[in-house]
This record gives structure tokens, C-alpha cells and sequence, in this order.
């Protein structure tokens, strides 16, 4: 296993990830509605990103696995939608908001300083498929992490000064 196809694997795992808790998060905080909107939009982009680069994989040789499916239907669907419910009656659910913004946006920054990564290996082996990938995939993880990021800062005066 050689650079690029570790840090193909690594994102097409953190991106799954990253798609995963932006669901999570969006079916945690309903009630939060550009919370909720905007981390399903998110989660898209995810979601693209992880096929993208198992596509772009499969043409170095390597097998990654599909996308999870995160479709609201069913029996999860409304295990979620009662969870999240839930939380708006419990005493601290804006902190919990500011825990889960702060975790994806680690999450997204971990990303990106993986997209960071094949863009250079990309453009040292002169690789124009990967740089591509990393071209079109890197700058939606970033508005990933401004959205975070900028989330954090508009609520965290208020959630932390009324505890």
C-alpha cells in the first residue's frame, strides 16, 4: 500500500464518518432548523465526496466499500425523531449542540488536511485524476468547516452566558 492509497482510504473513512454524525447531528438538533437543514445539505456533499473517491480509488486498484445508506425511513427514523425530541426537554441541550458543532468540525478539519494532502501528492506525480478529486471535493469540506465554525461563534454566547 503506497501514500496515496492510504490517504485514499482515509478520506473516503473520514468523509463516511463526517456524513454519518452530520445526520446524526441533524436528526439530534430537529428542532434547530438551520441546524438540521444545513448539516442534511452537508451531509450530501459527504456523501459525493465518499462515492468520488471510491471511484477515483477502484482506478488505482483499490476496493472501497459503498457509501452507508442514511435514508430517514423506518424504524431508525423514528428511534431518531423521539431522541431528538428528547433532548429539546432535557436542561442543557445547547450545550450539546456546541459539543456536536465542535466535533464535526474537527472531523471536517481532519479532512481537509487529508485533501491537502493528495492535492500535493497529486500535483508532485502530476496526477490529474486525483488533483481533480481533491480540487472538487476540498473547498466544500472547507465551507464545511466555516458553517461549523461560524455556528459556534453565534451560539456560544448565548448557550455558555445563560448555564
Amino acid at each position: 500500500m503506497n501514500g496515496i492509497t492510504l490517504t485514499l482510504r482515509t478520506l473516503h473513512r473520514g468523509e463516511r464518518r463526517l456524513a454519518h454524525d452530520l445526520m446524526t447531528v441533524a436528526e439530534r438538533h430537529r428542532t434547530e432548523h438551520e441546524v438540521h437543514h444545513v448539516a442534511t445539505d452537508l451531509a450530501a456533499w459527504s456523501r459525493e465526496h465518499v462515492r468520488r473517491v471510491a471511484e477515483v480509488a477502484a482506478h488505482h486498484g483499490v476496493k472501497l466499500g459503498d457509501p452507508p445508506d442514511t435514508s430517514p425511513d423506518g424504524f431508525f427514523a423514528t428511534l431518531r425523531e423521539k431522541a431528538s425530541d428528547a433532548v429539546v426537554h432535557r436542561p442543557e441541550p445547547g450545550l450539546l449542540l456546541l459539543r456536536d458543532l465542535r466535533e464535526l468540525h474537527v472531523a471536517a478539519a481532519e479532512n481537509s488536511l487529508h485533501w491537502e494532502m493528495l492535492a500535493q501528492a497529486a500535483q508532485a506525480s502530476e496526477d490529474s485524476e486525483l488533483l481533480g478529486l481533491a480540487s472538487a471535493c476540498h473547498p466544500r469540506t472547507l465551507r464545511q468547516m466555516r458553517w461549523t465554525n461560524t455556528m459556534i461563534k453565534i451560539l456560544s454566547p448565548q448557550i455558555l452566558n445563560s448555564l
